[in-house]
């Protein structure tokens, strides 16, 4: 005989189901959402290169299938970096003031973004990142969580890209724009290899081992930085 639930048990299933329901299905690598893309690709990049015209430096081309993109963020058209990079879908998280905007908003929906919203609530979130990740989708974070208007070189990180990478085993690619994009002025963005966080798969992790993950990304972009200004540095004397 079935036991009868509780208002409060069929209450909580009813919301379990309803956050089930509002995840996106994304087909493998990213395709449904590669029309769109490409014609973003086609339509907007040379547009944007010419009036701020940038240069990707390391692993230009990143290979098929999973991962998550990493990178520091100074405007919203910062996408355009990492999307240089491949020709396949990317889902990009996005705070939820831009899906409440007229314009962007429609155009993140039609690239099927991930809503992520500030209010601690972050199930929907997990959720469709796990989706796409397990899929064969790549996922772009900016992990700042807001873009750096001011001096410091980078932002401290919020939490929760090394989680997701640990929990279904998926590559890093660190993505360091070297400095804010202006007009007419070339910007440096530099792609690092694949970052794998194999030490940390198939562990029981605390909090604290977590973040230190994600503080090890981070340290890992900072390096990544400093190598490029030791780079142009070099490049610099001999022209001298």
């Amino acid at each position: 005989m079935e036991e009868k639930k509780t208002p409060e048990e069929t209450k909580k299933t009813k919301k379990q189901k309803k956050v089930k329901d509002i995840t996106i299905k994304p087909n493998k690598k990213g395709r449904h959402i590669m029309g769109f893309m490409n014609f973003l690709r086609i339509l907007v990049l040379p547009v944007y290169w010419l009036c701020k015209p940038y240069r990707l430096y390391g692993h230009k081309k990143v290979a098929d299938g999973a991962c998550i993109y990493v990178s520091n963020h100074y405007t919203l058209l910062d996408p355009a970096f990492s999307a240089s990079t491949t020709w396949e879908g990317i889902h990009y998280l996005g705070k939820s003031e831009i899906f409440e905007a007229p314009l962007l908003g429609a155009v993140a929906r039609k690239a099927k973004a991930i809503c992520v919203n500030r209010d601690g609530n972050d199930v929907r979130t997990m959720l469709d990142c796990f989706k796409c990740l397990k899929n064969g989708d790549k996922i772009a974070i900016f992990p700042e969580g807001t873009r750096n208007k001011g001096e410091e070189v980078m932002l401290p990180f919020h939490h929760g890209a090394a989680m997701m990478a640990i929990k279904t085993k998926t590559p890093i690619i660190p993505i360091v724009i070297y400095k804010k994009p202006r007009f007419f002025r070339m910007t440096h963005v530099i792609v690092g290899a694949p970052v794998e966080l194999t030490e940390y798969y198939g562990k029981k992790l605390s909090a604290e081992e977590i973040a230190a993950a994600d503080d090890k990304i981070r340290e890992l972009m900072l390096q990544l930085r400093e190598e490029h200004t030791q780079y142009l540095l070099s490049k610099k004397k001999k022209k001298a």
